[in-house]
């Protein structure tokens, strides 16, 4: 077997989720601001979230299906030129006040986020099972990075200007510049990482790799330690995602703060998210997946009942750090489960299949909180919240996970 650039892809493969990360943290902060600007609804708050969302859910399993066939690189780049797309129409919706615009804009957005999602099924493909979730930790490390840069570029945009439509405008212009430069890292990654994964499979290096067939979708589910995965990635992102969308809402509508405030709480989140990632990709192969997914699931929860007391600046940004914490050990392991249990021409469609599920609940959970933020107030969202992480955390404990034959062979 010719020696394989692992170290480089990984590390192309983060700086391209470094720069994702930047518009992610866009997303968070201002989707739901920006479509309500535009639609002056404000009962609407969550439906901004909900499309982003509920785009990149639907978008996860055909660009999941897709990455099986023809590979990982062409799938993920052209998620990045969707989401520049994206993010060019939603400045020019603000700037015009078109709703269509910042509607369509969003949609991409949501699309790019749903398939750059999916480079942990490449990072999954380059190591084997006892190091798979250290080498997912790895890619997603890069993130940490755009925590940093996200409030360092957005902050100064809008701080002493009012949150209108020209200000929502230069911050979407900006998010397309972090899409460009993801697109251009990621083109650099070569070979593919499935064709790398076809490699350590079979231990050959023919050109056409293994020929067996993929196994149905509804067949994989039932391999042990899939459903647990499946329902641990679904709570923990949609929790996650449901919380962080409407962070906005809830700093600037509930505790009265500056508008600029958001960027440093969404950035204090995406640091918890990935800043000890390369620690927990480690904690999570020495300790099993069983305790890492529902330990995660336990912190996450332990974070959002906490937003029933908090209001200041720091305190909502040491929360929101936990909240990313509990979803890195939780999520990491339930990718690290799911990939395990798949063969490498199956990956992409089983992370795929969760990252549906994961999304529309956590597009559901935006929209409903959203709604119940708006009527009832911040403890509906943080007791909801609270209640899908530690509902399924408790199941998976009395379902302990063991190695599925898929991941030794």
């Amino acid at each position: 077997m010719p020696d394989l650039p692992i170290r480089r892809n990984t590390l192309l493969l983060s700086a391209a989720l470094a720069a994702n990360s930047g518009m992610l943290q866009l997303s968070a902060a201002v989707a739901s601001l920006t479509l309500v600007l535009v639609l002056g609804v404000d009962q609407l708050l969550g439906l901004g979230p909900a499309i982003v969302l509920a785009s990149g859910a639907l978008a996860a399993l055909p660009a999941g299906r897709l990455m099986d066939r023809i590979g990982r690189v062409p799938v993920i780049a052209g998620g990045f030129v969707v989401g520049g797309i994206g993010g060019g129409l939603a400045a020019l919706g603000s700037a015009s006040g078109s709703a269509p615009a910042v509607l369509a804009g969003l949609v991409g957005v949501g699309a790019a986020s749903g398939t750059a999602l999916l480079a942990r099924t490449a990072a999954g493909d380059m190591y084997p099972p006892e190091r798979r979730a250290r080498g997912i930790a790895l890619v997603l490390f890069g993130a940490v990075f755009g925590a940093i840069l996200g409030p360092l570029v957005f902050s100064p945009l809008l701080a002493g200007r009012r949150l209108d439509g020209d200000s929502l405008a230069l911050l979407w212009l900006a998010a397309v510049g972090f899409m460009v430069v993801a697109l251009a890292l990621v083109l650099f990654v070569r070979p593919d990482p499935r064709r790398i994964a076809e490699l350590l499979d079979t231990g050959s290096d023919s050109e056409h790799g293994p020929h067996r067939p993929a196994a149905p979708l509804r067949e994989i589910i039932r391999r042990p330690g899939v459903i647990p995965a499946l329902l641990a990635g679904q709570a923990s992102f949609a929790v996650m995602v449901g919380i962080m969308t409407l962070t906005g809402a809830v700093v600037v509508d509930h505790q009265g703060h500056a508008g600029h405030n958001v960027f440093p709480i969404i950035g204090a989140h995406v640091f918890g998210m990935y800043a000890l990632v390369l620690v927990i990709g480690e904690l999570i192969d020495r300790i099993g997946r069983t305790p890492a997914l529902a330990g995660g699931l336990l912190v996450m929860g332990a974070s959002a009942i906490s937003l029933l007391w908090v209001e200041s600046v720091w305190a909502t940004a040491v929360v929101l750090f936990g909240l990313g914490i509990g979803w890195n050990l939780s999520f990491v392991a339930a990718t690290a489960q799911l990939a395990d249990s798949a063969a490498p021409w199956e990956r992409g469609k089983l992370l795929g299949f969760n990252d549906l599920l994961a999304g529309l609940t956590g597009a559901a959970l935006a929209l409903l909180g959203g709604l119940a933020l708006s009527a009832i107030g911040v403890a509906a969202l943080a007791i909801g919240g609270t209640a899908l992480v530690v509902a399924p955390a408790l199941w998976i404990l009395r379902q302990p996970l063991e190695r599925p034959a898929a991941a030794r062979t």
